[in-house]
């Protein structure tokens, strides 16, 4: 789909006309014209710029959490420096920050917030990138429980939605969530920051920097991986992605966001599979690469070879107790390899024992 011109159409100035010799009747006619496209054409461009632009420093729809706001002393910082102030802090040298986002029914103590942050503990030269992780709170009680057990946390208030409970699978309040999640990537995006995006429920294994394409605008895991990395018929996975900040990328998240209005009842991933394959891609230039799942995989299509995965997403998978019980199992078998010698690790015996719970049908994340 083409996108509108974002240059506003304009006339000639007036001395430019009476340097031609026009006169003043024509000049009137003119103006008035004008005047009347102008009228015209104002309502669509208000239309369209709503839907895909914010100003730097306009709220964003963000509004402080009631309980969080009310905690503040008088004076303090707008959401957007406290937002620029936590990215600068855990961000790399290059700007790149790990983002994840959290509600209060994820961020109860056992549940996924802890098996996250978990495994970059247990994982092959990760823990290092805690240092690097911003948790996003949904809801009061998630941000509560983030600053119990984590330096870096910011709490993503929206005025009227309530986040904290479990969001079922493309349910109205799921829908609304995860296209709050990619407004917000977008803002991170025009801040100036790269950022690996990860869903809570992946746990992460090693290190995923050494396994990234270079000079690639956006990179993505698959919850079906066809061999290709360059192959618009991998099926994308939008909880576990890779995107340098530039023009391309920012503007390809004002489509893909705007993209919404096209595609109504759907979530981010299902429409980005869909304006993957849309010319518009390929007109701002936006370099995009998947991600192998024998690096990045999940339960819809596993990393086979623990002496090679990166991350495991507890994908293809309903209810919050599913995961949970799952990828308690699935820490459970990487604590299991990491106990093998040397020699019994290259033999591969191991495997995953998961999933069990989880569904594996293709319809599901």
């Amino acid at each position: 789909m083409a996108r509108p011109a974002r240059k506003a159409l304009m006339g000639a100035p007036p001395s430019a006309a009476r340097s031609r010799g026009l006169p003043r009747h024509a000049l009137r006619r003119s103006g008035a014209a004008l005047f009347l496209a102008t009228l015209v054409a104002l309502p669509f461009a208000v239309l369209y710029r709503a839907a895909v632009w914010r100003s730097p420093g306009a709220s964003w729809g963000w509004d402080s959490l009631p309980s969080f706001a009310a905690s503040q002393e008088e004076g303090a910082d707008s959401e957007d420096l406290k937002l620029e102030r936590v990215l600068k802090k855990a961000s790399m040298r290059d700007n790149t920050v790990i983002l994840t986002t959290l509600n209060a029914a994820w961020a109860s103590p056992g549940s996924v917030i802890d098996l996250f942050i978990d495994s970059f503990r247990s994982g092959v030269r990760t823990n290092l990138l805690l240092k690097h992780l911003v948790i996003v709170a949904f809801d009061w009680k998630a941000y509560e429980q983030c600053v119990k057990i984590h330096p870096y946390c910011f709490a993503l208030g929206t005025e009227g939605v309530d986040f904290s409970e479990e969001k079922r699978f493309l349910t109205l309040g799921y829908l609304e969530m995860m296209w709050r999640r990619l407004d917000f990537l977008r803002l991170v995006l025009e801040k100036g920051y790269n950022f690996i995006f990860s869903d809570a429920d992946i746990m992460w294994f090693r290190n995923p920097f050494p396994h990234f394409y270079p000079d690639v605008d956006f990179q993505i895991a698959c919850d079906h991986y066809v061999r290709n990395a360059t192959d618009l018929r991998n099926i994308a996975n939008g909880g576990f992605s890779y995107v340098k900040s530039n023009e391309r990328s920012i503007e390809f998240y004002s489509f893909w966001y705007s993209s919404r209005l096209r595609y109504p009842g759907y979530h981010d991933q299902d429409v980005f599979n869909a304006i993957k394959h849309d010319p518009y891609i390929v007109d701002i230039g936006l370099t995009i690469k998947f991600l192998s799942t024998k690096y990045f995989g999940g339960f819809c299509e596993p990393s086979r070879d623990l002496n090679e995965v990166c991350t495991m997403h507890a994908n293809c998978c309903i209810g919050l107790r599913s995961k949970i019980h799952d990828l308690r199992i699935m820490m459970e078998d990487w604590r299991s390899y990491l106990s093998l010698p040397p020699n019994l690790k290259r033999l591969q015996i191991s495997a995953w024992r998961v999933p069990q719970n989880c569904s594996l049908s293709w319809s599901h994340r």
